[in-house]
């Protein structure tokens, strides 16, 4: 396996193989959405869990290390990850309160240790502690231990951190570190750890630039750190390829800085085939929306406008937008909004990318009063969970598993299962919070007029 050259010097700080003249932390929560799940419905530790939309269109938002031993994966399609895990699989909606509140619970706890961090979303980020500048691997070791324990006194949940001389191998080793683990990398072994990771581990290669540089042989950071720069430039391109080449020998020398809000997040996805159909389009507008949610969901916040962005064979762009009267974070609002602006290729021309983009951001989610008017089609009583348990006339209020509920009787609980009836049908309650240990199951009638629909947050006492 080829070798890349010796790391910059300013990368290593001209630090010894014990010290680093700067150390910089990645801090990664395990699992975050799934491990959130098992910390507030104890039931559910030591199974598992998947969690995202159930439906036909559903996406894993996230999964425990119960579900990846079996090949699960965070933004799989959710009917792949359950066929994988099989019948021992448990899926819950996300619940994106509990998970915000979560995250300012660690992140508040993270900078009585480390006063500036450059959080990166939810369950992840950056810190550079001044304390630790020449400081030698063991003590940073030492450091990242009570920083972990830190964060799991504030939160009950577990993170896995990772510490080198800059970002890019701070990101890799907190990587290397799961579960629940820390990774020192000293400058002098940074070199011979870049050089036989595979080349998508370095930040900033994405299956597009991975499979250009799979063409030229290049497998490995190493390889490609061995290239000329120029060739880099080449393959990747004039502004990108010098950039990420630099991070490959080991020069990052980017400041850890409080980070400001994104304006918008999107995926986008380029095809080998065109889609010359609307059929095609309206599928492909469905993944780019998905995957587009799964960074908004991780990003904990809610988006106003939904933007299409469609490039033409002849490179040209097409960009359409639609406003929302609310923020939302739901998945089949978004979806739906998108495919309305689609254009039939038929009439526009053949499509080689699609992209959705989300913006207009915020932490406050205010939702449709209707949000099945906001969605394609028709709305069956599956789709719809009522806002309060009160039956109108002729009217059953429908629990979907996973909801919070609460009991007269029994406090906080959650839904495991509901069968809908010729009347109101029954449902099937776990009451427990993250403070019980694993609840008692009972069933209701549906129509119990004691039971009725709860705050997440409770969950957390």
């Amino acid at each position: 396996m080829t070798s890349g050259p010796p790391a910059h010097p300013s990368a290593l700080g001209r630090a010894s193989a014990e010290r680093s003249r700067r150390w910089v932390l990645h801090l990664d929560m395990d699992a975050f959405f799934a491990s959130a799940e098992q910390l507030t419905r104890p039931t559910l530790r030591g199974r598992p869990v998947l969690v995202g939309g159930s439906g036909g269109r559903g996406v894993v938002a996230g999964a425990s290390y119960e579900a990846r031993v079996f090949g699960a994966r965070s933004a799989m399609p959710m009917h792949q990850a359950r066929r994988l895990v099989g019948a021992g699989a448990v899926v819950v909606p996300p619940r994106g309160k509990v998970y915000s509140v979560l995250s300012a619970s660690v992140f508040d706890a993270v900078r009585t240790v480390v006063p500036v961090i450059e959080q990166l979303s939810l369950d992840e980020a950056f810190g550079e502690p001044a304390e630790l500048a020449g400081a030698t691997a063991a003590e940073v070791d030492t450091f990242c231990r009570r920083l972990r324990d830190v964060v799991q006194d504030a939160s009950g949940l577990i993170a896995s951190i990772g510490a080198g001389s800059g970002k890019q191998v701070a990101k890799i080793a907190s990587g290397l570190a799961k579960p629940n683990g820390i990774t020192v990398v000293p400058p002098d072994e940074q070199a011979a750890l870049f050089a036989t990771l595979p080349v998508r581990k370095l930040w900033g290669i994405g299956p597009v630039a991975e499979e250009k540089l799979r063409r030229l042989g290049v497998l490995t950071v190493g390889a490609f750190a061995a290239l000329p720069e120029a060739e880099a430039a080449s393959v990747l391109g004039s502004t990108v390829g010098p950039g990420l080449h630099r991070l490959a020998r080991g020069i990052d020398d980017r400041p850890v800085a409080e980070r400001a809000e994104a304006k918008q997040v999107s995926a986008e996805t380029t095809f080998a085939t065109d889609i010359v159909d609307l059929e095609g389009l309206r599928a492909a507008i469905a993944a780019s929306a998905e995957a587009a949610h799964a960074r908004l969901l991780k990003d904990g916040r809610a988006a106003r406008t939904v933007v299409l962005k469609l490039r033409k064979s002849d490179m040209s762009i097409v960009t359409r937008s639609a406003t929302l009267p609310y923020a939302t974070a739901d998945l089949a609002t978004i979806v739906a909004t998108a495919r309305r602006q689609a254009l039939d290729p038929r009439d526009l021309g053949s499509i080689r990318l699609v992209g959705v983009g989300l913006a207009g951001l915020s932490t406050v989610r205010q939702e449709s009063l209707f949000p099945e008017l906001d969605q394609d089609g028709a709305v069956t009583t599956s789709d719809v969970t009522r806002p309060e348990p009160a039956i109108s006339a002729g009217e059953t209020l429908v629990w979907r598993p996973g909801l919070d509920v609460r009991h007269d009787d029994f406090g906080h609980g959650w839904v495991q299962g509901a069968a809908l009836g010729p009347g109101p049908g029954v449902v099937t309650v776990r009451f427990e919070t993250r403070s019980t240990g694993p609840g008692v199951a009972r069933t209701f009638v549906g129509d119990d007029a004691h039971l009725t629909v709860a705050d997440p947050l409770d969950s957390l006492a």
